[in-house]
């Protein structure tokens, strides 16, 4: 499994940055923990939207952390489809190169 793999080699990586530097990443914590809880889009959407933007941001490690993400918020695969169709649309093409990480990551993760 290279995704979930990846997946544990960036949380382990992101348990030494939070000890050598804990008040940021404690103040990025409670950011993304604000964002996340409340507001008037449900958790789904909002993990469209950060997979959407780590497709065309070209950033793979957002994009693991929220196709996970948006998997246990109850995604289908056909909206998550959608959602990186759309990032294709907004990115061209490195796009393209990006959501098709962010398919085989989701196809990965689905078949455990």
């Amino acid at each position: 499994m290279v995704y979930q793999a990846r997946i544990d080699d960036m949380r382990a990586e992101l348990r030494v940055m939070n000890k050598a530097i804990p008040d940021a990443m404690k103040g990025f914590g409670a950011l993304s923990k604000a964002v996340h809880d409340s507001g008037a889009l449900e958790v789904k959407v909002k993990e469209m939207i950060a997979v959407g933007m780590a497709v065309v941001q070209r950033c793979e490690p957002c994009i693991l952390f929220h196709v996970e993400a948006l998997m246990k918020a109850g995604a289908t695969r056909e909206e998550f489809c959608d959602v990186i169709a759309m990032a294709v649309q907004m990115s061209g093409g490195p796009g393209v190169m990006y959501a098709a990480h962010a398919l085989a990551c989701w196809d990965e993760l689905a078949a455990g």
